[in-house]
């Protein structure tokens, strides 16, 4: 499956905005032959907004969704985002009767909401205050014939976070990503590094520049499971393109055996 990687931040602040980029990258990527498009984390907002995150967060089937799901669907192709995702409690006003989540969630082409993750693993104070983690660490769905799994930037850097998708049989992982400076090692060595011990297809979607105190790198990738990158991004705007092939990843599977191979009596310490 042809795999668009769109690294941008968008315009921060305008959802109106976003949508236009996220409409055009998705009539380029189906223009050249790709079957997903996949957008960086909080994409659909912005990410260093501080209190606007709560003021534009909006539930997993609300209105965005359905922009996102019309562009989809009129594209002929899947799209992945992230965005801050809205969830009412029912605890009475005045008591925190809202949870905001760092979200990410995949739209099939037709149009059909596939799989909504909160990210699990929040990093930093700026993370800590102003979302709530997810409690689920393994979402995915069935897209082109592919296992497809989802997880959030900072997620991808805890080992038994991608070991978990391994183990359920994810063939691609969408990390919608806001890496920024000095990180960049993340993308560059710790992303391939992933897709290797794995075994999977990694394909880690970065914002650019500086967006308040943070300076995103961009560098945005895709990760094959021999941990080879198919393709890479610069520190600037790109739409990127590079294919995720079922059967070269089952011969890599058979080549490096590592999930057979574990010894997960020896393992106890970790949990």
């Amino acid at each position: 499956m042809r795999t668009a990687l769109l690294q941008s931040s968008g315009r921060p602040g305008s959802v109106a905005e976003n949508l236009k980029v996220l409409d055009e990258a998705a009539a380029r990527a189906a223009d050249a032959g790709a079957g997903l498009l996949v957008a960086p984390e909080m994409f659909l907002t912005g990410y260093a907004i501080g209190g606007e995150i709560a003021r534009l967060a909006e539930p997993a089937d609300g209105d965005s969704a359905d922009a996102v799901a019309e562009i989809a669907g009129r594209h002929g192709l899947a799209v992945a985002y992230g965005y801050p995702e809205r969830r009412e409690t029912g605890v009475p006003a005045g008591d925190g009767q809202r949870e905001v989540f760092n979200s990410a969630q995949l739209i099939s082409a037709d149009g059909i909401r596939l799989a909504n993750y909160r990210k699990t693993h929040l990093f930093g104070c700026f993370e800590r205050d102003h979302f709530t983690p997810g409690e689920q660490p393994v979402v995915q769905a069935e897209l082109g014939g592919l296992r497809v799994g989802i997880m959030i930037c900072y997620d991808v850097e805890f080992p038994e976070n991608v070991r978990a998708h391994a183990l359920a049989g994810t063939d691609l992982l969408l990390v919608p990503t806001a890496q920024m400076h000095p990180f960049q090692f993340v993308a560059e060595s710790l992303v391939p590094v992933r897709a290797f011990e794995n075994q999977m297809y990694v394909a880690y979607v970065n914002r650019v520049g500086q967006e308040g105190e943070f300076d995103f790198v961009g560098l945005s990738t895709l990760a094959g499971p021999d941990g080879v990158a198919r393709t890479r991004a610069g520190r600037g705007e790109e739409l990127l393109l590079a294919d995720v092939d079922p059967a070269f990843l089952a011969a890599s599977r058979q080549a490096n055996p590592y999930l057979e191979d574990r010894r997960p009596g020896l393992y106890g310490s970790l949990v």
